[in-house]
């Protein structure tokens, strides 16, 4: 059974005040605690069904504390319709700063995206496109939003996710000798251009794009052209969609 105190304390890591105060976060979902423990990251409390202990019994034994439950006080614990076999709480790592230079040849930096979903996609796409770093902006989701780290599917415990200014990224950039690239309606076609190893890709907010001061400092501006013969197309892509689709052109001008 899970006390109604430690029931409190997983809901209140919703909200990411209560997530900095405790220094904790939320992961739930079987892979992405399988994940996690086998990650870097430090688990406090793992709640668990039986099977899901002897199906993993070596990973489990990562956790500070272990706790044996029913799939009926997950349930009634978890901040998921459909919760499945265990959760856990983890303790949120320290703060890092960004990279003094980039050693990968593809980074992200998100301009205040909002949808918890987008940035956990987002996260994912940069683990399947090997992109080592994410810088995200002040305003940006927390990346440790328990939608968010729903939506990674467990590529948050691969990607190094940094919140950073955009100056920060500038001075990266110039001493990385990587050039930087936006995402605009009215950019460059991506299919036309020749894409460089080296860059810094920024993506911008969901329904407002790239910030005007961001922009400006932005010589790169590219677009992924729309294909639709209707009169009244898409109007935009989704901000996770285009990200996906612009990694994907900057690593195939790469390796073919």
């Amino acid at each position: 059974m899970i006390s109604k105190s430690t029931i409190k304390l997983i809901k209140s890591l919703a909200v990411k005040k209560f997530r900095l105060k405790e220094n904790l976060f939320l992961v739930e979902g079987d892979k992405n605690v399988i994940e996690v423990l086998n990650s870097s990251y430090s688990v406090d409390k793992l709640f668990a069904t039986n099977l899901f202990l002897e199906n993993y019994s070596k990973i489990c034994k990562k956790a500070n504390f272990i706790f044996e439950v029913e799939n009926t006080d997950i349930k009634n614990a978890s901040l998921l319709k459909t919760p499945q076999s265990c959760l856990a709480i983890c303790t949120l790592p320290p703060h890092s700063n960004p990279p003094k230079q980039l050693e990968n040849n593809l980074s992200i930096f998100l301009d205040d995206i909002q949808d918890p979903g987008n940035l956990g996609t987002i996260i994912r796409i940069c683990d399947w496109f090997n992109i080592e770093h994410l810088f995200c902006s002040p305003n940006t989701v927390d990346m440790y939003n328990p939608k968010v780290i729903q939506a990674s599917m467990g590529s948050f415990c691969r990607i190094q996710t940094t919140t950073a200014t955009f100056e920060c990224v500038e001075e990266i950039a110039h001493l990385s000798n990587a050039l930087i690239f936006g995402a605009f309606l009215d950019g460059k076609n991506i299919y036309k251009e020749n894409l460089p190893q080296k860059a810094i890709l920024v993506m911008g907010n969901e329904g407002n794009g790239i910030q005007k001061e961001i922009e400006k400092k932005i010589s790169n501006k590219i677009q992924i052209p729309e294909f639709s013969v209707k009169d009244k197309g898409a109007e935009s892509l989704n901000v996770s969609v285009a990200t996906a689709i612009i990694c994907s052109e900057f690593k195939r001008q790469i390796f073919l």
